[in-house]
């Protein structure tokens, strides 16, 4: 009978994880488009969170002195570098679990003050609801954090919608760079496509021509 309910117990857990749509990749994906890749290709698609970062870096330094509260903004980016396809890096999870964490973050230190009881309330939350909501994002759990621990009483939580506005922006760029790069590589990185049955290119051609002229006279 306990092992019955265990097993139904367990069940029931994996029914639920396989519903969450931000713990798998997104539906339709291509896969096999990030394993294309080679180093080229790795750092030509770390270019855009690297700028995003960059980017976001500039806006904050012009008009706040609480930067930590962005800083979880830079994993978010490099986690959709990571793999684009995941749900967890969709648009829709990525905007929901990063402003939820950051209006739990500025709600708990409005109430406690900045301390071990704000951040980790929000912090506990945040996991909560993102699990219930379906937008698992982890990097969001450093939002909260960094919004319930912050010093001072800037919250900058529209400068902080913005600066996500941007990151939710770069899950768009990034798939469609990851296309083009998986899809047209020799264009992009200078380098032909390999692949069995294809033509060889001219010098290749040439070389081969001419290893053997005088045999080919001699047969004639």
């Amino acid at each position: 009978m306990r092992g019955r309910v265990g097993a139904d117990h367990a069940r029931r857990q994996d029914q639920m994880s396989e519903e969450l749509q931000s713990l798998k990749p997104v539906e339709g994906a291509n896969r096999a488009l990030r394993r294309r890749l080679d180093l080229r290709g790795e750092f030509l698609l770390a270019l855009l969170p690297t700028l995003t970062v960059l980017a976001v870096l500039g806006i904050v330094e012009l008009v706040t002195e609480q930067r930590l509260l962005f800083a979880s903004l830079a994993s978010s980016a490099f986690l959709i570098y990571l793999d684009p396809q995941h749900g967890t890096n969709s648009v829709r999870t990525l905007a929901l679990s990063q402003s939820l964490a950051s209006l739990l973050g500025w709600v708990t230190y409005a109430t406690f003050g900045s301390g071990y009881l704000a951040g980790g309330s929000a912090m506990v939350a945040t996991i909560i609801l993102m699990i219930l909501l379906d937008v698992v994002h982890p990097p969001a759990v450093a939002t909260a954090l960094a919004f319930g621990l912050r010093s001072g009483d800037a919250s900058n939580v529209l400068l902080f919608s913005l600066a996500l506005g941007i990151t939710a922006l770069l899950v768009v760029l990034e798939r469609s760079a990851l296309w083009i790069l998986a899809r047209y590589p020799s264009r992009l990185l200078g380098k032909a496509v390999s692949g069995g049955g294809g033509r060889r290119s001219e010098p290749e051609h040439r070389r081969a021509g001419d290893e053997h002229p005088a045999g080919s006279r001699k047969e004639r």
